[in-house]
C-alpha cells in the first residue's frame, strides 16, 4: 500500500497527474494546445530555431529565460520606486517647493511696492520739471526716493 502522508509521495503523484493530463492533451488536441502548438512553431520559426541542435535549442533558450527573467524581476522590484520618484519630481517642477514659492511672492510684493514708490517718484520729478519747480527740491526727492528703493531692496536680499 502507497503511504499518501510522505510529500515525497505526494509530490511524484502530483507530477505523474499532470504528466499524465498533458499527454491526454497532447493524443486530443483542444483548441488551446492547437493555440500554443501554433504559437511554439511561430516562435521556432521566427528565430530559426529548427535549424539548431537540440543543444543549441536548449542553450538559446536557457539564455532567453534567463534575460527576460531578470528583466521581469527588475521591473517589479524596481519600477514602483522609479515611477514614485517620476511623479515627484513631475509635481515638484509644477508646483515647485511651497517654501520657496512663500518667499519668492514675499519679495516680489516688497519689489512691486518699491517699484511703485520710484514711479510715483519719478511721476513726481516729471511734473515738478514740467512745472518749473525749484532744482533742490527735486534733487532732494529724488535722494529720498532712490535711498527708500535701496532699503526697500536690502529688505528683499535679507528676507531671500
Amino acid at each position: 500500500m502507497v503511504d499518501f502522508s510522505d510529500s515525497t509521495t505526494q509530490y511524484a503523484a502530483g507530477v505523474s497527474l499532470l504528466a499524465l493530463i498533458a499527454a491526454f492533451l497532447m493524443v486530443q488536441p483542444t483548441p488551446l494546445v492547437k493555440w500554443l502548438q501554433k504559437k511554439n512553431y511561430q516562435y521556432e520559426v521566427t528565430f530559426s530555431l529548427y535549424m539548431l541542435t537540440p543543444t543549441e535549442k536548449f542553450v538559446f533558450n536557457s539564455v532567453l529565460f534567463l534575460t527576460l527573467s531578470m528583466v521581469l524581476i527588475a521591473t517589479i522590484v524596481y519600477l514602483p520606486g522609479h515611477v514614485k520618484f517620476l511623479t515627484l519630481r513631475a509635481y515638484y517642477y509644477m508646483s515647485g517647493d511651497a517654501a520657496l514659492v512663500t518667499s519668492s511672492r514675499q519679495a516680489a510684493d516688497k519689489l512691486m511696492g518699491s517699484a511703485t514708490e520710484v514711479l510715483d517718484a519719478a511721476s513726481g520729478w516729471y511734473h515738478a520739471a514740467i512745472n518749473g519747480s525749484a532744482t533742490t527740491a527735486t534733487a532732494a526727492a529724488a535722494k529720498e526716493a532712490a535711498t527708500q528703493v535701496a532699503e526697500g531692496l536690502k529688505e528683499v536680499v535679507d528676507a531671500a
